[in-house]
């Protein structure tokens, strides 16, 4: 449960939210596509209360990828255009490639035409995060919410994927939920929960200078864990 949160995100500001499980993160996240409505307060685009459209066109405006890519029993082509279901082999082409994932498609045995299984399993990880990677650059949608989208890979994977989602935020207005404090380090302002709370805010430089704040303890604690901080 969210206690008291006002959050302010400008055109084109990347914000980042961390925390320990269950502080209400996903929860924030969840909001902004309506997969669950506020019971107070409101949360607004452009000013406009989302609940005063129809969800259909609130949510062509946001791309999302998380942790768990959701992929069909279906080629590759068909999985990357799940986003804009119109678009043409040139433009599913062009987002694979923006998206780190041309070349991997090319070494498949039928290339973007290959069966992926269900889930998407006949992929690895990082593959699968590649493909749903392309998925929100076919979309082009100006707002991006990213949850946890590299904390299930390994380094290799995961530095194929940054540079992917690096590319994707360029220009877009994004919400990125983060575990490992290396992937957020250059966002705008990052928000720290506890309890359903924002408890302090702030970019990378001026948490870090609270050496007794919640983002301190926590850099600390992971350069001491080693999660690449």
């Amino acid at each position: 449960m969210l206690d008291g949160v006002d959050l302010v995100l400008r055109r084109g500001e990347i914000h980042a939210l961390v925390g320990g499980s269950g502080a209400g993160k996903t929860t924030l996240s969840m909001l902004i596509p309506r997969f669950m409505d506020p019971t107070g307060g409101r949360v607004l685009i452009d000013g406009i209360d989302i609940r005063s459209v129809s969800v259909t066109s609130l949510r062509s405006q946001i791309a999302l990828v998380t942790q768990e890519t959701h992929l069909f029993d279906d080629s590759v082509a068909a999985n990357i255009a799940y986003a804009r279901p119109e678009a043409s082999r040139a433009d599913i082409e062009h987002a694979s490639r923006l998206a780190q994932a041309e070349e991997f498609i090319a070494s498949l045995p039928r290339g973007y035409d290959t069966t992926i299984g269900e889930r998407g399993q006949l992929l690895s990880a990082g593959q699968r995060q590649r493909i749903a990677i392309a998925r929100a650059f076919l979309k082009d949608a100006p707002i991006l919410i990213l949850d946890e989208a590299t904390s299930a890979l390994d380094t290799e994977s995961e530095h194929h994927v940054q540079v992917a989602l690096d590319r994707l935020l360029e220009g877009r207005t994004a919400l990125i939920i983060a575990h490992r404090l290396s992937t957020v380090r250059s966002a705008t302002r990052i928000h720290v929960l506890r309890d359903g709370r924002i408890v302090e805010s702030g970019s990378h430089e001026e948490l870090l200078a609270h050496g007794d704040g919640a983002y301190a303890r926590l850099h600390r604690m992971q350069e001491r864990t080693g999660l690449g901080v």
